[in-house]
């Protein structure tokens, strides 16, 4: 008989016997009897918590939501309480309940009550000692392993479960996996992840306050204590539960070859990363332009960095882009940004009080430094139809976008020129027919350039 026929068939076996047990028990408490009465006083105890509940769960509601000024974890205490109400009064009830009936009679008729109410309790303790836990599906996984191993130790039945989920198991040579083995694995493994992401989460907070390390160091420290704490966390569970982590030699070889053929884009992509890091060319806050591609630099990761344009698209852009394509980093030593504007005004106008007034448009608009690099304004032709100008001035914050800033310089100099009789010229150009052959003599063609 191969190994998985021997296990199916105990366990089919095993399971047999404890559905015999489960009905001699079902008829046991079924026989009239303090048994019976016990059974029926805590489900009166039920409906009664449930009836408590629905009267006070309202006022409570209401209660809360007019305590104004309270700190957000008393809030969502009072949330969870109300979640639980029903646990809650339950819980008292049968405290109540067992603590006169151990008075009144003897003790052996009360022991199923003070069996639920002691079960409630850890039930009710289990579900607001999990809300530390900030990952929800961490955190229902915990839940349901606590309620569970807590209701078979007070039922007493934890050494046959043990002993059953041991029997489950399937033997290659020397290894035994059995679903005691896997479970515990996988419990020690949730609660040393757990720690390791809180740990990580703690010292992230810390490193963020820290305004002696750039933010490029942030990211590198953070990222290696990540690394180390998971890694510590993977490898001391594989220990724990008698894992030999040394037969994995061969893994380890093929992983290698997957690395050096099969994974070449992401180890580029990881170097890359660490690359970014070290080097401190570019850091979440910066604003880059890469080809189309111009915004803020959100947040560096192993494999990308994401960036954040003004219209709210977020590009995720690998790693080797920017090692490997030019890239201009508008922040990269400071955050002064010098922009240009051209116009050009009618020849009739003084190009001096020209270039005074758009200095004056210019240093009055927001985000437009005045000091200390003021705004200037040179003559750069003589046009067809007009003197050009360019206008000169620097702004320090681009994450606020550059178009917005021009816009607004252009509508200073439209309003300022408009005051002060200053004329935009555009092109105008005269265009005469000529005359038919047989008619009189074709007038020349004429083509002006004339101020607007």
């Amino acid at each position: 008989m191969d190994p998985v026929t021997e296990v199916t068939s105990s366990l089919i076996q095993t399971i047999l016997l404890y559905l015999g047990q489960a009905r001699d028990t079902v008829a046991l408490f079924l026989m009239p009897g303090w048994r019976l009465y016990q059974i029926l006083i805590i489900l009166a105890l039920i409906a009664l918590a449930w009836l408590l509940k629905v009267l006070t769960e309202p006022r409570l509601q209401e209660w809360a939501r007019s305590r104004e000024g309270w700190p957000k974890w008393r809030l969502r205490l009072l949330v969870q309480i109300r979640r639980r109400m029903l646990l809650i009064w339950f819980s008292i009830l049968a405290w109540l309940v067992y603590l006169v009936m151990q008075q009144i009679t003897w003790p052996s008729r009360s022991y199923f009550i003070g069996l639920a109410a002691t079960l409630s309790t850890v039930w009710l303790s289990i579900g607001l000692a999990v809300q530390f836990v900030r990952n929800r599906p961490l955190r229902n996984i915990l839940r349901w392993f606590l309620w569970i191993y807590a209701t078979l130790y007070f039922l007493n039945a934890l050494d046959e479960i043990t002993a059953f989920l041991d029997r489950m198991a399937i033997e290659f040579g020397e290894t035994r996996i059995s679903a005691l083995s896997v479970i515990s694995a996988l419990v020690v493994l949730g609660v040393l992840i757990a720690g390791a992401r809180m740990l990580t989460h703690m010292f992230i907070a810390n490193v963020r306050k820290n305004e002696d390390l750039s933010p490029s160091m942030q990211e590198l420290t953070t990222k290696g204590v990540q690394l180390l704490l998971y890694g510590l966390a993977i490898y001391i569970g594989a220990e724990a539960i008698g894992f030999d982590l040394t037969g994995l030699a061969f893994l380890y070889g093929v992983i290698g070859v997957g690395l050096g053929f099969g994974l070449q884009k992401v180890v580029s992509n990881l170097v890359s990363g660490l690359i970014i890091l070290l080097d401190k060319s570019i850091k979440p806050g910066d604003v880059i332009s890469l080809g189309d591609t111009f915004g803020w630099i959100d947040s560096l990761s192993a494999r990308y960095v994401s960036v954040v344009t003004r219209e709210g698209l977020e590009y995720l852009i690998p790693n080797e882009d920017l090692i490997a394509n030019q890239v201009v980093n508008w922040t990269h030593s400071n955050h002064l940004v010098r922009l240009d504007i051209h116009f050009g005004t009618a020849y009739d106008d003084d190009p001096h009080k020209v270039r005074a007034l758009a200095i004056e448009a210019a240093s009055g608009v927001n985000r437009v430094l005045v000091q200390p690099n003021p705004p200037v304004c040179h003559i750069v032709g003589f046009g067809d139809s007009s003197v050009d100008y360019i206008l000169r001035f620097w702004i320090t914050d681009p994450t606020g976008g550059l178009t917005n800033v021009r816009g607004n310089v252009y509508l200073a100099l439209w309003d300022i020129f408009k005051e002060h009789g200053v004329s935009i010229p555009f092109p105008q150009r005269e265009v005469r027919l000529l005359n038919d052959p047989g008619g009189t003599a074709a007038q020349p063609a004429r083509n002006d350039d004339a101020a607007g």
